[in-house]
């Protein structure tokens, strides 16, 4: 008797574990799995009814394409995509009508998504696929054309993941590839973890960014692979969502990155603050700049760390933004508003902006080779102060025919661009143009 009421215990154990690591099979809920049937609807029938009887695993099952358009992601779901499972954009630009910037229609809507959730998570060796081609115009040397809008106020591209207010966000070991847009999104998150994934974007698309930090705080990225058309890593705080606050607590590490644009970057958009942020032991490869602030509004960026960073920058056409500058820390006023987004960039009512202070920001142990040299300015003396550059080194590369080397401002007031000679820089122990501001290089 003794013997079968332990039995019956274990059983009930069996269970409870069973129940509480439930999956939920995509394919149960109807999800064909062909690669040209639209999902979604069976992939949301999976995902709220995990959420609905207190979370567990949605499970993308090995072998299969799941074609699908936008999704809404819920609380205590974990997205388990296994081995040679890809979840796959649908590439009809009709079905995305949720804009990723709220009322900014103008730069891209959302594919999966989710606001104010808590215990999200992605796991697996499968694959989140964005489907960035099917999206672009005509291929040229080294991008994609956008095609031409209907409504220049609507950007029909989908973002991959839009991940809003998310307290307690997991990522592990998965592979998303072929953004149309921004791929990965953290809007006021608190507490993600990016760990081993590898984020594959096609270098020629543009707007294409790697993981955007967008007001969030206590976020840790490690041991990436990201390659992306625009910046690989940004963090910024953006004003369509600014109630949620400041961007800070934020560390990068043992990460390997190139990009057509910027590796690592903070800014443009930067309407609050921007602190305390660690980037350490990465390696950049084939980008047209390696690391950079890029203050263009009133916010401020203070205590970031560079450090034990290897790099290789190189020029590439001028659809990209950057001239190879390996270093760049900046702060300009935006240049007034004359475009689409000017309502989303300036303060409400305003078309010309300012920008804030940049400070105590530290380089160490950085080796760079590159087609250009370093550069630290900003609009009046005093806006950039505190730059330290210790064990700093830079290789300056010569092309045929470059006697002048041009560094780019933009997006800032007035002249965008701004000149020196390469054989002056060739003589400094580091190449490093300044406007406005002392450095202190050691």
């Amino acid at each position: 008797m003794k013997r079968q009421f332990v039995a019956f215990l274990a059983f009930l154990l069996t269970l409870c574990c069973v129940a509480q690591n439930k999956a939920f099979n995509v394919l149960d809920f109807g999800a064909v799995g062909n690669g040209s049937t639209d999902d979604a609807a069976a992939i949301q029938r999976a995902v709220d009814a995990c959420s609905g009887q207190g979370g567990g695993q949605v499970l993308f099952p090995a072998g299969h394409v799941f074609l699908s358009g936008p999704v809404e992601l819920k609380s205590n779901v974990e997205i388990r995509l296994e081995a040679t499972a890809t979840w796959l954009a649908n590439p009809d630009e009709q079905i995305y009508r949720l804009s990723a910037f709220g009322d900014n229609r103008g730069e891209g809507m959302m594919w999966l998504w989710c606001r104010d959730v808590e215990n999200l998570s992605f796991t697996g060796m499968g694959t989140i696929d964005g489907n960035g081609i099917r999206f672009m115009g005509s291929e040229l040397a080294d991008s994609y054309e956008l095609k031409p809008l209907a409504d220049p106020a609507f950007d029909p591209r989908p973002h991959v993941l839009t991940l809003i207010g998310v307290k307690k966000l997991r990522m592990r070991d998965v592979t998303i590839r072929n953004g149309a847009y921004w791929t990965v999104h953290l809007v006021g998150c608190d507490d993600a973890a990016i760990e081993g994934i590898s984020l594959l974007n096609n270098l020629k698309i543009r707007n294409g960014d790697g993981i955007d930090i967008d007001h969030s705080r206590h976020v840790r990225i490690s041991n990436c692979h990201i390659t992306s058309g625009d910046d690989c890593i940004c963090l910024k705080n953006r004003r369509e969502w600014e109630q949620y606050g400041p961007t800070h607590d934020i560390t990068v590490s043992n990460c390997t990155m190139a990009s057509r644009s910027c590796a690592i970057k903070i800014g443009s958009e930067n309407m609050d603050s921007i602190s305390r942020v660690m980037v350490d032991n990465c390696t950049i490869y084939g980008s047209n700049r390696g690391i950079g602030i890029q203050n263009r509004d009133e916010g401020t960026v203070t205590d970031v760390t560079f450090s034990n960073i290897t790099l290789e920058c190189r020029l590439w056409s001028d659809v990209w933004w950057g001239k190879a500058e390996p270093i760049y820390v900046t702060s300009y006023p935006r240049a007034n508003g004359n475009h689409k987004d000017a309502n989303w960039r300036f303060p409400k009512g305003q078309t010309v902006g300012r920008c804030g202070e940049v400070s105590r920001i530290y380089f160490n142990n950085i080796t760079a080779v590159s087609e250009n040299g370093c550069f630290v300015g900003g609009d009046e003396p005093g806006r950039v102060n505190d730059i330290y550059f210790n064990n700093v080194r830079v290789k300056l590369l010569k092309p045929a025919g470059e006697q002048v080397l041009v560094f780019d401002k933009r997006p800032c007031r007035g002249e965008g661009f701004l000149q020196a000679d390469r054989n002056e820089l060739s003589r400094m122990s580091l190449p490093l143009i300044t406007e406005n501001v002392t450095v202190a290089v050691k």
